[in-house]
């Protein structure tokens, strides 16, 4: 017997979200699949908190940083990653969320889903250019950082647990890795 999954566009994707079809879920459309969202435990949320605050202010009006709202993938990808740091854009995004072209960086807090973050939303990002991703892994206290995408994949991935960060888009910046990743 072959199993055969039915595969969702971001126009249908949206079409179930104004029916009201997920009302009360919690999903995100990966790769044309609707994936239930892990449940987010206290850590996940005090350390995703505090950090989009962090961030806001030390990027200022430079960037937009935008806590668990979605972005829109040309890979029939429309995830939710915790933080995305993006171009501040205004009101352009009431007409459409944030396009790889748009996205600075993003930042994934994991303890469940680290499968998922380090495996299938590597390969997502990387896939449409996505210039810098991190993942901190709840568990360990670290700072997975995935740079340089090419052919799907990010070449370059080093971990921290200390420090500071010089994001990509940013040089200037100095992320300091305990206000992220320990705060």
């Amino acid at each position: 017997m072959t199993v055969t999954l039915a595969k969702w566009t971001i126009d249908e994707y949206h079409q179930m979200i104004e029916a009201g079809i997920f009302n009360n879920r919690r999903v995100e459309l990966l790769k044309g699949e609707i994936v239930e969202m892990s449940p987010e435990g206290e850590p996940h949320a005090y350390f995703s908190t505090e950090a989009g605050e962090y961030l806001s202010q030390l990027l200022a009006r430079r960037a937009k940083v935008r806590s668990a709202k979605p972005i829109t993938l040309p890979n029939n990808s429309e995830p939710e990653p915790d933080i995305a740091i993006v171009k501040p854009l205004g009101r352009e995004y009431l007409q459409h969320h944030p396009y790889p072209e748009d996205i600075y960086w993003l930042i994934e807090y994991s303890n469940s889903s680290l499968g998922k973050d380090l495996e299938t939303k590597t390969k997502i990002y990387a896939e449409v250019g996505i210039i810098e991703y991190w993942v901190i892994n709840l568990k360990k206290r670290q700072l997975i950082i995935f740079r340089e995408p090419s052919d799907g994949e990010y070449a370059s991935k080093f971990t921290v647990t200390e420090g500071t960060i010089n994001p990509l888009a940013f040089p200037d910046i100095a992320v300091s890795v305990d206000m992220i990743v320990t705060n």
